[in-house]
């Protein structure tokens, strides 16, 4: 839960520099771009380690994760060759995430704390 806070809080400077652009150094966007970004990905990873979940579900955080830390990549070093591609590996993986989850996979990755819906639950409900 420390590093989610940590995270929001992240959030919050990056918008206050939205609007106050000035209180920060010429550069500071980057960091403030990328760190919510990582911190989430580094959440994400111990919420699930405390969850202990089954290796297909694993597998799938560690993706999501690296899908955040490429898009972290991407906005902390925008200036960069690989730029374009850590952007485009975010995407793939990021679009991955979400391909698994419509088709169910992995089973037992059926987690509504993440407001996932599934149809076979609202049937059964019925």
């Amino acid at each position: 839960m420390v590093l989610g806070y940590l995270t929001l809080v992240s959030v919050v400077v990056l918008l206050v520099w939205d609007v106050f652009p000035g209180l920060f150094a010429g550069n500071a966007h980057n960091l403030l771009g990328a760190l919510p970004l990582a911190l989430i990905a580094v959440a994400y990873l111990v919420y699930q380690t405390v969850r202990r979940p089954g290796r297909a579900e694993a597998f799938k955080a560690v993706l999501l994760a690296i899908a955040f830390l490429f898009w972290a990549a991407n906005q902390f070093w925008p200036e960069s060759p690989r730029a374009t591609l850590y952007n485009d590996l975010a995407i793939a993986l990021f679009v991955l995430d979400v391909f698994f989850t419509l088709v169910g996979w992995p089973d037992s990755s059926r987690d509504e704390s993440f407001a996932e819906s599934h149809a076979e639950s609202a049937q059964e409900k019925h």
